[in-house]
């Protein structure tokens, strides 16, 4: 079954517009701006955050200003996101230990090197995210040499 694509003018006269805005069939000039880094890791105002094995005090700095409930470490009680970096596939196999410190609904972000830069790749990740009983379901571009991969629960695995 084939879709037809209404003409300018049609688009036009039913009130269409291209993605972006603008006269029907040209480009936008607007460019959405980038979201901020922690709109992307899905921090919120008051998340409870804790992190394992990241130093990074430029990261730190923008979640305190975000939200003040951050422990580097274990934490006493369960958190909404944890930042952990991974360097080695040891580094993966703490995924175990660190979801025992989420929400349910929580998630761990696994921060490693971009690209070829460090020994872990994609893979690497989701194995070690399958092995914790734990599925990835986003990335984002962390910094310019580092990238991240969220790990939750799956919705029937979650603990209740």
């Amino acid at each position: 079954m084939e879709t037809k694509r209404p003409s300018p003018d049609q688009s036009r006269s039913e009130g269409g517009l291209p993605p972006g805005g603008g006269e029907p069939g040209k480009a936008s000039s607007r460019r959405t701006p980038p979201r901020p880094l922690l709109d992307k890791l899905g921090v919120k105002p008051g998340s409870k955050v804790a992190i394992a094995n990241l130093e990074d005090p430029g990261f730190i700095k923008l979640l305190r200003e975000r939200t003040a409930d951050i422990v580097v470490g274990k934490p006493r009680s369960k958190c909404d996101l944890v930042f952990m970096g991974a360097d080695t596939l040891a580094d993966l196999r703490r995924l175990d230990e660190v979801k025992q410190w989420i929400e349910p609904n929580g998630a761990i972000w696994v921060v490693r090197l971009k690209g070829g830069r460090g020994a872990l790749r994609d893979i690497d990740l989701i194995a070690g995210g399958l092995a914790a009983g734990l599925v990835d379901n986003k990335i984002a571009s962390f910094s310019e040499t580092h990238g991240a991969m969220r790990f939750v629960y799956r919705l029937r695995d979650r603990p209740r």
